[in-house]
């Protein structure tokens, strides 16, 4: 009989087991795959991200890997261009986009050493009820028998298709179509830094070192433009780049060896999923999606990983109901995640700003001090209201010499 039985061993699941065996509760971890395993990944981790992997003693292991800090970022929108870096955000001064073999099993590693059990190879079919509450789960290791496990608790921490949301009846109350596809491979031979370049005609490519001495390099697309760009993906892909940034498209053409196969990412709408329920929770993608184009997939798993584990621990405790602490962590992560998911779907679209955010972020680019605030707010350590505050955007506005007709402050 465990405490908290957790389905799914990656950037949510591994970190949720840690913490509450660290504080001494019996933990289940189970996952389809064995690790090291790839995943599909934006690999990007901002630095509020960085800072829970510090309090958890994981960063010097991630920075032990090889994997490059990256302290220059340069951005740009439909003409917009934006190049710097935030200030420290709770300590840390730069960024890293590991290799998601190289991340996972750091972080599965950390869970099994603090004391929960790690499954692998373990996919779950069905999900226990007993008396209108989550119980254990159901399932089998490889070809095996059938298997049954119980706990007091069932956490859903296994991705967009999460077989516990499935089983739980967890319904979609907020959903924002998705936009765009993403290709992604690996290429050596490039020395480039961190690149987020949206470009005219509604695509966009992403570039930033990763480990092995390689870069992984993207584009973004609308879904229209699907069906036939996969008919020639190496030709099409590097037409984006050509496009998008010439001089980046010439030196991928001259220097870049690509070493592994593209990865593809068709992925589904933008959502809010029910996330809490008698005896069961929904935590990272299982719970929560947006658009890949702002990296927050992975700091948004640690930061609500971190959140779910603080309210179980009070309803394991005894310090209130767990059903009632557990609604509290949904609806606070709701709360917190709402300007991040709004700003990512709206920038996601690939068309034009609209005129108040346009006339923002232009006017940020003019200005080193907006600059590194605009990173800051990417980065998680300003939070978009102060950010957007018409007081701070008018003080802005002034130094850059933004004519008034041109401000829209009355559109904040």
């Amino acid at each position: 009989m465990y405490d908290v039985i957790v389905v799914g061993a990656r950037c949510a699941g591994s970190p949720l087991a840690l913490l509450l065996a660290r504080r001494g509760h019996r933990v289940l971890v189970v996952d389809r795959a064995t690790f090291p395993s790839d995943t599909v990944s934006t690999h990007y981790i901002h630095q509020t991200g960085l800072a829970r992997l510090r309090d958890w003693g994981l960063l010097d292991r991630l920075a032990a890997s090889g994997v490059p800090p990256i302290r220059n970022l340069i951005m740009s929108y439909t003409g917009i261009h934006i190049e710097g870096f935030a200030d420290p955000i709770e300590g840390i001064t730069e960024v890293y986009s590991p290799r998601r073999t190289v991340l996972d099993s750091i972080l599965v590693d950390a869970a099994r050493a603090a004391g929960a059990e790690v499954l692998e190879g373990f996919t779950v079919q069905d999900v226990i009820f007993e008396d209108g509450r989550a119980a254990g789960i159901r399932g089998q290791l490889g070809d095996g028998p059938a298997q049954e496990f119980r706990g007091s608790f069932v956490v859903g921490a296994d991705g967009r298709n999460s077989t516990i949301a499935d089983k739980v009846g967890a319904d979609f109350y907020r959903v924002v179509p998705a936009s765009c596809f993403v290709y992604y491979s690996y290429f050596s031979g490039l020395d480039w830094t961190f690149q987020h370049r949206t470009g005219f005609n509604e695509q966009q490519i992403g570039t930033w070192p990763t480990n092995d001495g390689l870069n992984l390099l993207s584009l973004l697309r609308r879904r229209e433009h699907f069906s036939a760009f996969r008919t020639d993906v190496e030709n099409n892909f590097h037409a984006v780049y050509d496009e998008v940034v010439p001089e980046l498209g010439e030196e991928l053409r001259a220097k870049g060896k690509r070493e592994e196969n593209f990865r593809v990412m068709r992925y589904p709408d933008n959502y809010y999923r029910r996330s809490n329920g008698p005896g069961w929770a929904l935590v990272g993608d299982a719970g929560y999606h947006k658009d890949p184009f702002t990296g927050w997939g992975i700091t948004d798993a640690f930061v609500y990983a971190q959140l779910l584990a603080d309210h179980l621990h009070e309803g394991l405790a005894g310090e209130r109901p767990i059903d009632d602490a557990v609604a509290e962590y949904a609806r606070l992560r709701d709360e917190r995640s709402k300007s991040t998911f709004e700003f990512t779907c709206m920038i996601s679209e690939l068309l034009p700003l609209p005129p108040f955010f346009d006339s923002v972020l232009r006017a940020a680019s003019q200005s080193p001090e907006y600059t590194k605030k605009f990173y800051g707010m990417i980065g998680g350590g300003i939070h978009s209201e102060e950010f957007f505050a018409p007081e701070n955007l008018e003080k802005l506005y002034e130094e850059v010499g933004t004519p008034r007709d041109k401000r829209l402050l009355t559109a904040a």
